[in-house]
């Protein structure tokens, strides 16, 4: 693992400015080449977009590979910090999405915003929060040095709940009495970036490790998967090149409660499991897993309850748009921490899964 930061450490010293370029590269492209780029956009099944989900894979594979499969019952050992993302992905996020969209949409921000469309955007706002993400964590784990079976095993409690969960907590917020679950966006997206994945890194892993070459495929991933990262936000921003030209003012109102609560609820797990004396490795994943949306479920959720043209749709699309640079700001945010996090946890670090990485 050494290693391979070093190979990394120039690209992700610099990673905010290649993450930047891609965003300018993306919104030229979908502008300059917008046919291209609907044809890569209606390449989806269930709202998954195809192109968008082989690069995720190859953004997660590397982490899924250095999983332990055999240790992932040493997961009890980071209760804790399961605990603390658990509370903030059902018990505050949609909450405090819900109050910072009433607060910046219809108080500080009406005079910008046409009246019809602010509750579609609050709506939008909510889908985006009610359910955590279930694949890009794994890259933002990754780049954190997460604990892998954590992270594994929280998106797994998480996608569970969230099939019980999602559709009570919008139709509360939204006061909607039937709320329309895109099941096949969620149980496709379970399938696709949870089953499938694990169980090709579990015989990936076992078939490498018998070899002796999991460290060498490992350390050729590691590049393959930041190219990959980059490539992804080319395209989700070439995906809206046009809109973010031809909206940019409502795009930038809707992003700020968006980064708002991404921060707040980061924060928020992050503080908590420094209080619970949680080793770095789980609080870091932690925290982005209490902040971070399923952006495809919410997307897919908007255009069932309110249509494809709609303010809901727009809003959850700026939360595809906010998700990489901001998660990447956060990640930054929770490495450059880590002295002060343990200064903080003392001895119970090592007593709260510190051991078990």
């Amino acid at each position: 693992m050494d290693n391979s930061k070093q190979v990394l450490g120039p690209f992700a010293r610099y990673l905010t400015l290649w993450v930047f370029l891609a965003i300018v590269v993306g919104i030229g492209l979908g502008n300059l080449a917008p046919g291209l780029f609907h044809v890569l956009g209606n390449m989806e099944v269930a709202h998954i977009n195809l192109p968008v989900a082989a690069l995720v894979w190859a953004m997660i594979l590397p982490m899924l590979l250095k999983i332990d499969y055999s240790a992932l019952h040493e997961v009890w050992h980071h209760r804790r910090g399961i605990a603390v993302t658990l509370a903030v992905n059902w018990l505050v996020k949609p909450f405090s999405m819900a109050l910072l969209g009433f607060i910046f949409l219809r108080l500080l921000f009406a005079r910008w915003l046409d009246p019809a469309q602010v509750d579609d955007y609050i709506a939008g706002l909510i889908l985006l929060a009610a359910a955590p993400c279930t694949a890009m964590v794994f890259v933002w784990s990754r780049l954190t040095d997460g604990h892998p079976q954590f992270t594994l095993s929280q998106v797994a409690l998480n996608d569970v709940i969230m099939i019980f969960a999602f559709a009570p907590i919008v139709g509360l917020l939204l006061g909607v009495a039937s709320v329309t679950v895109p099941w096949d966006t969620l149980f496709l997206s379970v399938l696709m970036y949870i089953v499938i994945p694990v169980a090709v890194a579990w015989l990936g892993r076992s078939v490498l490790l018998a070899r002796g070459k999991l460290d060498d495929v490992l350390h050729m991933m590691d590049p393959v998967s930041m190219v990959a990262l980059l490539v992804t936000v080319v395209l989700l921003f070439g995906f809206q090149g046009e809109q973010i030209i031809h909206q940019p003012l409502v795009i930038l109102l809707l992003a700020i409660p968006i980064t708002v609560q991404v921060y707040f609820n980061a924060m928020l797990a992050y503080w908590l499991n420094r209080k619970l004396g949680v080793a770095h490795e789980v609080a870091g994943p932690s925290a982005l897993i209490g902040a971070s949306n399923f952006f495809e479920l919410a997307v897919a959720a908007a255009i069932a309850l309110f249509g494809f043209e709609s303010g809901a749709a727009l809003a959850t699309v700026v939360g595809v748009l906010v998700e990489v640079p901001v998660m990447l700001s956060v990640v930054a945010i929770v490495n450059r921490s880590r002295h002060w996090y343990e200064s903080g946890i003392g001895a119970n670090s090592a007593s709260v899964g510190g051991n078990h990485g």
